[in-house]
């Protein structure tokens, strides 16, 4: 079997059916973290892109995003969830440390017949669990995998740092990938991982070295550190080399490539490698200004809407591309073949469809922390919009806050 340019193929190709987001409708702005830490909006803009970000509500988690997300994709794939035989979820911020978040999601979307786990590999996850998707497929062992990234980094972020609590956000992304031999589909993939890196992103406590006590506690070692320069360094290399070795080996060159969907971290990051690709700022999709970096969901959430907003036809040639703690990097490209009118279905599948079983004798704690609470708490009208990247949901408001109204949150946290 090969393709069309006579390159020998194995199996079917994995095509993108379907595709969907959930962002938490707590909105945290610069001018929140204003009061949390000594910063300004013109200082986070000016080196990070970031305006706003999401923060998952006290009744949302890593499932329940994911979940969402999940039924979105599986809708406009036309799916029944049980006609998903592989569940694969990508995070830095599972629920628990076991069960898998990926089992949870499994029960919540009404699925009863799928294998399903997490993968863990930083920002850089969906791209891997795209991956891995994609050689479940080629192999024949599955006909159609649901690919999820969702994170709940709020909850991981210390907000007396402000070279990390500036950075990240809330939100799920996930696709539906499908056998077909039909033409087009994921052409190619290339995934990288550098251990030299792996303690520039990392948290401390929690797992076997360090387990949680109350020392690990009082040290603030379950929570997110970054060494910031090192990072971008790798960051803006990996990201144009591991894009290129994708496109390349898919036979393209990056000038044809028709949009790239870049992990959301740094709009200085994703203009270095616009330039090391010698491509212009508008093949890149850009969202990081209204949801800041989500990890695992950057990609997918970046996904769904530049399918929805129109920036994806059929026949385009899209690549992924994504960096993360490890250091992990990682790039897959596609030739579009769904229809983007399909993003509708996604309307069909609402938050309040979603329900993840709770444990029956335990209780968990309200998971926000106090600081960032009462921030989300503070009185007076928000000005930003809550624009969830499928229809059906609150249009989005332009900066001088005209569009539709925002209906009000409860806590600012809640819908």
């Amino acid at each position: 079997m090969s393709d069309a340019d006579g390159r020998p193929r194995i199996g079917p190709r994995a095509h993108i059916t379907g595709w969907g987001a959930y962002a938490p409708p707590g909105v945290l702005t610069n001018a929140d973290i204003e009061h949390l830490v000594d910063t300004s909006d013109e200082w986070i803009v000016s080196r990070t892109g970031i305006r706003e970000r999401r923060v998952a509500g006290p009744h949302e988690t890593t499932a329940s995003m994911g979940a969402i997300a999940g039924r979105r994709a599986i809708a406009v794939a036309g799916l029944d969830p049980d006609e998903i035989d592989v569940i694969l979820l990508a995070t830095l911020t599972p629920d628990y440390w076991m069960p898998s978040t990926a089992a949870l999601v499994k029960e919540a979307i009404g699925n009863t017949r799928a294998a399903a786990m997490d993968v863990a590999a930083a920002c850089s996850g969906f791209v891997f669990a795209y991956s891995t998707a994609q050689a479940y497929i080629a192999a024949g062992m599955a006909k159609h995998v649901l690919v999820i990234g969702s994170e709940a980094l709020t909850r991981f972020l210390d907000y007396t740092d402000r070279s990390t609590c500036i950075l990240f956000g809330d939100g799920a992304g996930a696709v539906v990938l499908s056998a077909s031999e039909a033409p087009g589909g994921t052409m190619a993939t290339e995934l990288t991982t550098e251990p030299a890196g792996a303690y520039m992103i990392w948290i401390p406590a929690g797992g076997a070295k360090a387990p949680p006590s109350p020392g690990t506690i009082a040290r603030h070692e379950h929570f997110l550190r970054m060494e910031g320069k090192e990072t971008y360094r790798f960051a803006t290399k990996t990201m144009a080399t591991t894009a290129l070795a994708s496109i390349e080996r898919a036979g393209l060159r990056p000038e044809d490539v028709d949009l790239f969907i870049p992990h959301q971290a740094n709009i200085r990051i994703i203009e270095a490698v616009a330039k090391g690709l010698g491509l212009p700022m508008e093949r890149m999709f850009v969202n990081l200004d209204r949801y800041g970096n989500t990890s695992a969901a950057s990609v997918p959430i970046a996904l769904a809407e530049a399918v929805d907003s129109g920036r994806v036809k059929i026949s385009d040639r899209v690549v992924m591309v994504a960096f993360g703690a490890g250091f992990t990097s990682g790039a897959v490209t596609v030739e579009w073949t769904a229809d983007p009118a399909n993003g509708r279905r996604a309307a069909d599948a609402q938050p309040r469809d979603i329900h993840i079983r709770q444990p029956l004798d335990w209780n968990s704690v309200d998971p926000i922390q106090p600081a960032l609470a009462a921030v989300l708490a503070a009185p007076g009208p928000i000005s930003v919009p809550l624009d969830d990247v499928v229809s059906g949901e609150p249009e989005h408001a332009d900066r001088n806050g005209a569009g539709a109204p925002v209906a009000p949150l409860a806590g600012r946290g809640d819908a």
